[in-house]
């Protein structure tokens, strides 16, 4: 009989841990992500809501700007200035510039980071372009903005103290719910022949295909509401 019980608790603790290591697996991505914001681990830049008041006497910084584009997007991606230098606790606004080169409409979605690691604990961001993936029409170009901050904390960490420039970089991606060009031809191919060479979409509307741009970027030519209003301001428009 103890043998018997033995063998069911041995038996049950078998198909436990596998059950628990996939568990496991399955939250870990999200897990990792949320720890790496809280603490900057791996040079993960923060979140916050605001920046803190910037003393008058606080030491500056130098923020340099860094850009990559994954070899399936077409796309043109960089900076629009390659350095700033800003004061620890003082909100900082930069703009990065990307362009669609290729025939089609294209969502990108941004990766980012923060080199020397050990500052990504000290950078945060109040709003960032990277948030929300990112939709360019064939040709189209667009001025994206990133708020951001350096917690005056980092003045009085003597690990970083030798720290006097930190660079944020992105590398733009095409977004995993994005078809590639051969998947989109084969697609409207399908939507083709299902309508009589007429897309589903186009003889809804007309003619004109109702998943073209979302209605952000129909409603300001383009580009999304909060690139067009930070574009404007710094720009004139």
């Amino acid at each position: 009989m103890a043998d018997r019980r033995r063998n069911r608790r041995i038996a049950a603790a078998l198909v436990a841990v596998p059950l628990a290591m996939g568990a496991l697996a399955w939250a870990s991505a999200p897990l990792y992500r949320l720890f790496c914001q809280v603490t900057g681990f791996g040079g993960t830049p923060g979140i916050a809501a605001e920046a803190p008041q910037a003393a008058a006497d606080a030491p500056s910084i130098e923020i340099r700007f860094n850009a990559d584009i994954a070899p399936d997007l077409d796309w043109r991606f960089g900076p629009v200035e390659r350095a700033v230098t800003v004061r620890v606790g003082e909100p900082a606004l930069a703009f990065y510039r990307a362009e669609n080169l290729g025939d089609e409409a294209v969502t990108g979605a941004a990766t980012f980071n923060v080199t020397p690691l050990k500052a990504g604990a000290y950078f945060s961001k109040i709003d960032c372009f990277c948030f929300t993936e990112q939709r360019l029409g064939p040709g189209e170009s667009a001025d994206m903005p990133v708020s951001f901050f350096v917690d005056p904390e980092i003045a009085e960490d003597p690990n970083v103290r030798d720290v006097g420039t930190i660079t944020l970089s992105y590398t733009f991606f095409r977004s995993d719910e994005e078809p590639s060009g051969d998947e989109a031809a084969q697609k409207r191919a399908a939507a083709n022949d299902t309508n009589g060479g007429v897309g589903a979409a186009n003889i809804a509307n007309g003619g004109v295909n109702a998943a073209a741009p979302n209605a952000a970027n129909v409603t300001n030519g383009g580009v999304s509401a909060a690139a067009l209003t930070n574009r404007e301001q710094t720009h004139g428009g």
